[in-house]
């Protein structure tokens, strides 16, 4: 657990005053830097000590095997994990010959800033050595928003007190030592030093390397150049070896002055490209840095962050803490997918080897809701890098005898990657999610030549799998069985309500959108009695619903099923179930991992009525226990809208906090991308009361007593959408051009024009005694959380 006295709470950023070597591995997560196809952990500038070294270039991956106590049809063979690249961020520095380890001598003083306006990582240390020589060290570094290729650190030490000699060297280094990353022996020889050597040169101050995966097949580049200003006369050579390199620069330095060095590094990596083609880009990315120069990279970083700010900030009143856990989570959502550039979003971004680097259904789900909203071209790569995996799809479609695209439920690439296969290969609605997130994309973006290229496609051959996978029973409606929703700890279930509500809504999309794009669904060979067939399954879609409680279940027969013992394990501590309890049991028990038909009672909430929803929510409440941090942010958005207002503000504490925090207490290995998303769901669909149902937006705003003002604005169609909400009241205006929208708040329809605002009253909600949780379940209990 990090503890809030830690990272200190203010708006704008966050600082860490005092390093714990304890805790090095969650502030690496914390600080990492990533625009979408670099990532750097918030390793020290020295490198050591380190709680788990990373560097990652986005789909650069090893193959590993994929072990079976018992093989069987269909089962994937590899495994796809991260690879931690070529380390560029290194620069050691000697002090009268004497190494700046954090370890040893005196630290005066160390603290380190994340920026969240400048989109950069500040370092400031005091130190004396061992000897008592004094030094002060100032970094900054960035991961290029603007300049794609681009990671660069400025680096300055100054001497204190008395003359020092102080040396730098600045280095490349690849296969650098990193803690194993699986526990099955073949698996760690696979990833053991990943890299195999291709060529490396130097000249002047700049070096380069070129290595190859060994399994794989994937060839990276890097290269370093650097810029030397010092007070004092300063001397530098430069030496390469084939996994490493190292530019060396030395002076005296008298009290007062200073050594600095702005260090440039370039990556990109291919499985195509030539290896000179490979060196050429790097070098001619270092030249344009260069060009460029420190000072100007900075500014261009701060416009383009302060550009995303303007669109997607939220400001709220009342809560600190999560005031400046939203603007962190979204300042790491959109480094996870600003220049991903038809990559893939994963679920632990680019800060972290965490789930092998493998990205899942919560970016659809999750991420690129807010994506869309806030940062729509980040949300369109990633949906086109799905659609660039369709081929994949395909085949693993009709390796499990499908028709149409049934696509991977963690991957990198796009092959399926998963080898436990009731929660991979059954949880089919991963397919709806990707669908469904390309319709809101087109939606919300007015895009059609996104939808004619794109979404189209990933409808069609959604909608094909739907359409195998289920069927037509004797009681009319389209079932579809064995399958796994969102909650991991119910597996191979019939008719899933989220599943089959999602699957609905896709196949009668992609008819939709294939009567509107006849030509373009001509090419993907869709007929009119195909568009029929999908039609009706939507249209007799079965829902699972508890006649005798009025209320939606989440699988059919679910509330059949005897509820698990809560008592029990809260008195053994046994959370997360997943490793204190056989899935056998917790397969046949009532008990939710993650929020699966409250998931469906949000984004498919048209689908039931008030009544209905507040029933299913208090219901499935006593059984959630929240093993997966996908779940806080959904429950937050349902407690607002059913008026449970005080735990939606839990909820959503929760999930602001998730990596903050550590709650979950596997933030060393990554943040949670989709959780911090989370945070933004949780206020603007929760307490906003934003809903997209049918491609209109409406509002039906309401705040918790401890919050007292929640502003926030939105990308639509072009505008910019903004929404001021306080006690009573809630303010509308339109920013961005001459445009006219209708909106809808609390369920009346209303226009509102550019530059003159629109203010509307909040009805009053009855007050409601709040459902409990399992026991020891609570938000905040759970998880020693106070605000």
């Amino acid at each position: 657990m990090i503890t809030d006295a830690r990272f200190p709470v203010e708006p704008w950023r966050v600082r860490e005053l005092e390093l714990d070597l304890g805790m090095l591995a969650q502030s690496e997560s914390v600080f990492a830097l990533s625009n979408g196809h670099i990532g750097i952990r918030g390793n020290l500038d020295e490198g050591d000590p380190a709680g788990l070294p990373g560097t990652y270039l986005n789909s650069f991956y090893e193959t590993r095997p994929l072990p079976y106590a018992e093989a069987g049809f269909g089962y994937p063979e590899s495994g796809q994990t991260v690879v931690n690249v070529t380390n560029g961020k290194l620069i050691r520095l000697l002090v009268d010959d004497e190494p700046f380890d954090m370890r040893y001598g005196r630290l005066v003083r160390h603290e380190r800033t994340l920026d969240l306006r400048s989109g950069t990582l500040r370092r400031s240390v005091e130190w004396i050595s061992p000897a008592g020589s004094t030094v002060r060290v100032r970094s900054e570094r960035l991961v290029s928003f603007t300049q794609r290729a681009i990671v660069a650190v400025h680096y300055e030490v100054e001497a204190v007190g008395t003359p020092l000699r102080v040396v730098l060297q600045s280095e490349l280094v690849a296969n650098e030592e990193v803690p194993g990353q699986s526990n099955d022996p073949r698996a760690a020889a696979a990833l053991r030093d990943p890299l195999e050597a291709v060529e490396h040169s130097a000249s002047g101050n700049r070096s380069s390397l070129v290595h190859r995966t060994r399994r794989s097949g994937l060839r990276m580049a890097a290269a370093a150049d650097h810029v030397v200003t010092s007070d004092a006369e300063a001397q530098s050579h430069t030496y390469v070896e084939p996994y490493w390199s190292r530019t060396t620069v030395g002076c005296r330095l008298e009290p007062g002055q200073t050594l600095s060095l702005t260090k440039f590094v370039a990556y990109g990596w291919s499985s195509q490209r030539t290896v000179p083609a490979l060196r050429d880009q790097v070098d001619a990315a270092l030249s344009a840095a260069l060009h460029t120069g420190w000072t100007e990279l900075l500014a261009e970083q701060r416009s383009y962050v302060e550009h995303f700010w303007d669109g997607a900030d939220v400001e709220l009143d009342g809560d600190d803490s999560v005031q400046q856990a939203v603007r962190f989570g979204l300042f790491h959502v959109l480094q996870a997918g600003a220049r991903a550039e038809q990559r893939a979003i994963p679920a632990k971004g680019l800060t972290g080897p965490g789930y092998d680097g493998h990205a899942f259904w919560d970016t659809e789900s999750f991420v690129l809701p807010v994506l869309i909203a806030t940062a729509p071209k980040a949300a369109a790569d990633a949906l086109r890098w799905r659609h660039s995996t369709m081929d994949l799809a395909v085949e693993r479609a009709r390796a499990l005898n499908l028709r149409g695209a049934a696509f991977a439920w963690r991957t990198i690439r796009g092959q399926e990657t998963s080898a436990y296969w009731p929660a991979g290969t059954a949880a089919f609605h991963i397919n709806a999610d990707i669908a469904l997130a390309a319709v809101r994309y087109v939606q919300w973006t007015g895009d059609e030549d996104f939808e004619r290229g794109c979404a189209l496609p990933l409808l069609v051959e959604t909608a094909r799998l739907w359409h195998s996978l289920g069927y037509a029973g004797s009681d009319g409606r389209f079932h579809i069985d064995g399958v796994t929703g969102p909650d991991e700890y119910s597996a191979i279930a019939d008719d899933n309500t989220y599943t089959n509500l999602m699957a609905a809504r896709n196949m009668r999309y992609a008819a939709e959108a294939a009567q509107r794009w006849p030509a373009e669904a001509g090419e993907s060979d869709v007929t009119a009695q195909e568009i029929q067939q999908w039609q009706e399954a939507a249209a007799t879609m079965a829902i699972s619903y508890d006649e005798h409680q009025q209320l939606p279940e989440q699988d059919r027969g679910y509330h059949r099923h005897e509820v698990w013992d809560f008592a029990a394990s809260a008195r053994t501590g046994g959370y997360p179930l997943l490793l204190h309890a056989p899935y056998f049991q917790v397969y046949r028990k009532q008990v939710v991992k993650q929020a699966d038909l409250v998931l469906a009672l949000h984004w498919c909430g048209d689908s039931f009525s008030p009544q209905e929803k507040r029933r299913a929510f208090d219901y499935y409440e006593q059984i959630t226990v929240r093993d997966s941090s996908l779940s806080a942010c959904s429950q937050a958005v349902l407690a607002a809208e059913v008026g449970h207002l005080q735990l939606a503000h839990d909820y959503l504490s929760e999930a602001a906090l998730m990596d903050l925090r550590d709650l979950e207490h596997n933030t060393r290995d990554g943040v949670h991308v989709a959780s911090l998303a989370g945070s933004w769901i949780g206020l603007v669909c929760g307490f906003g009361g934003l809903r997209d149902y049918g491609g209109q937006l409406s509002f039906a705003p309401r705040l918790p007593e401890s919050i007292t003002r929640l502003s926030f604005a939105l990308r639509w169609r072009g505008c910019k959408v903004r929404l001021v909400v306080t006690g009573d009241r809630a303010c509308y205006t339109v920013e961005d051009g001459d445009t006219e929208l209708r909106l809808s708040h609390h369920g009346s329809p209303f226009t509102v024009t550019a530059g003159k605002a629109v203010e509307l009253p909040i009805p009053a909600i009855a007050s409601t005694t709040a459902p409990s949780q399992p026991e020891g379940r609570a938000p905040g209990e759970a998880f020693r959380l106070d605000r």
